[in-house]
């Protein structure tokens, strides 16, 4: 009969080799399809989850490379997805802010600069009913409006045009 603690040595090689810091290409793929289940992730910052994986720059670029090839990973549908996600709440300026810190380049988000632009007053207009309930009253009262809504990356311009037409409104 075997002895119940026969499995202790398998089980002390399970754990060792579960704190190493290598991990094999496979298992570096494995967790980067795991993050990529979740929710949608920029190259670079995909890049920077794994690196804490491998001592292999070279192995990390060829499962990034493979990632793409097999589309589990795109900049353009995280570009979106972060867009989506975002712009009921935030003007243009911070979404393309967050999308250059994820290492998205200009061009690659042009046409959602655009359509994130073309929609702005709209949007802009929305977050302020929800946080305002009534037109400035006084130049303090437009200055705090205008830096709540600026803070929230909406462009000067749409902001003027906002509250200035709130300022219209209200006079008639």
């Amino acid at each position: 009969m075997p002895d119940k603690f026969d499995n202790d040595d398998s089980f002390e090689q399970l754990a060792s080799s579960g704190s190493k810091k290598k991990t094999s290409g496979l298992s570096l793929k494995a967790r980067a399809v795991g993050f990529l289940s979740r929710r949608e992730h920029s190259r670079l910052e995909l890049e920077r989850k794994l690196a804490a994986h491998t001592d292999d720059p070279a192995e990390l670029q060829r499962v990034l490379d493979e990632l793409e090839r097999e589309q589990w990973l795109s900049n353009e549908r995280f570009a979106q997805a972060l867009m989506h996600r975002k712009a009921a709440r935030q003007g243009t300026a911070l979404i393309m802010q967050e999308l250059k810190r994820h290492g998205l380049a200009d061009e690659q988000v042009s046409a959602l600069r655009t359509s994130l632009q073309s929609t702005e007053v709209e949007r802009a207009r929305g977050v302020w009913a929800k946080k305002f309930s009534q037109a400035p009253q006084n130049a303090k009262e437009y200055a705090r409006q205008f830096r709540f809504l600026a803070s929230r990356g909406f462009s000067a311009n749409c902001l003027r045009q906002i509250l200035g037409d709130q300022d219209d409104d209200s006079s008639v």
